[in-house]
């Protein structure tokens, strides 16, 4: 289980994480979302012990990774940029990684090298990127961790390869109660694999849930009044149903809210609209939404 309390770091007078709380459970994947600089990367490379805290802790099993070589060798980060040692190839990655994780599994290697097909004699080097990013999540499954931490772990992989990836990921939580972390700017990617998602806003936590909670929890609708809605009437759809969002035009209504979508209806027909329709949210809407109530700028969002 991994423990995150007030965890707070600085790069000199850069707060990049603010005394951020949640924790994730065993045998989990946990998909980590948020605006460019949020810090994202930061809180893996602390989990997997790169940096030391500054306030608070996070703790893996009840221990803090900052110089913990024993728990190390039971978690493995992958980055968005993975490093490669000069000439090797993927064979010698192998050897490298063999020699630092007593869990490795040869056979594990074997298959996945076969799953992927890939040349493990041929130069790391000279692979396109989204090759090289196969090699490191060959070498870090084959490592066989308890935690592993994936940073934007789908750029650069063909449809195919990414949902060969997840059903490699999610054979293995299902086996071995792996427990995988991953922050990722894809939403779609993330939607049909991840169990539970946390989005962090300016080094803070905005919310962090249960997947199909989340999305059961936050509806959209669109009505139609005739005649339009009185201002008054505008303040009481908002009280009732915690808007995050509402846009008029004319006679319709658009909005999204903090609410089930059978509130959302029952409410509306309070008003007796001439049409009304609720939809759930998609992951990307609901990050959208909750960004935009967090008074982000949405043109860059995504960007």
């Amino acid at each position: 289980m991994i423990e995150i309390a007030s965890f707070t770091k600085k790069f000199g007078s850069l707060v990049a994480l603010n005394a951020i709380s949640f924790n994730i459970g065993q045998g989990s994947i946990f998909g980590l979302v948020g605006s460019n600089g949020a810090g994202k990367s930061t809180l893996l490379r602390s989990l997997c012990g790169v940096y030391a805290p500054d306030g608070g802790c996070v703790k893996i099993d009840g221990q803090e990774p900052f110089e913990n070589p024993a728990l190390k060798e039971r978690v493995i980060f992958v980055p968005d940029f993975p490093y490669y040692l000069p000439q090797f190839t993927l064979d010698a990655m192998a050897k490298f990684y063999r020699s630092m994780y007593r869990s490795w599994s040869q056979q594990e290697y074997i298959r996945l090298c076969g799953l992927f097909g890939l040349d493990r004699r041929k130069r790391i080097h000279n692979m396109s990127k989204g090759m090289q990013r196969q090699t490191a999540l060959i070498c870090a499954l084959a490592a066989m961790p308890d935690y592993l931490l994936l940073d934007e772990v789908f750029d650069g992989l063909d449809p195919v390869m990414r949902q060969l990836l997840k059903r490699i990921i999610s054979d293995q939580v299902a086996e071995r109660q792996l427990t995988v972390v991953i922050a990722s700017h894809n939403l779609r990617e993330l939607e049909d694999f991840c169990d539970h998602v946390g989005l962090i806003h300016e080094g803070g936590v905005v919310f962090e849930q249960e997947l199909d909670e989340l999305k059961l929890g936050i509806s959209k609708a669109q009505a139609v009044f005739q005649p339009p809605l009185e201002q008054q009437q505008e303040e009481w759809l908002k009280a009732r149903l915690d808007v995050i969002r509402l846009e008029r035009r004319g006679s319709m209504v658009s909005l999204v809210a903090r609410k089930d979508l059978e509130t959302v209806q029952n409410v509306l027909n309070e008003l007796d609209p001439v049409f009304s329709e609720t939809l759930p949210l998609s992951l990307e809407e609901v990050f959208i939404s909750e960004m935009e109530a967090a008074g982000y700028d949405l043109n860059k969002i995504l960007s």
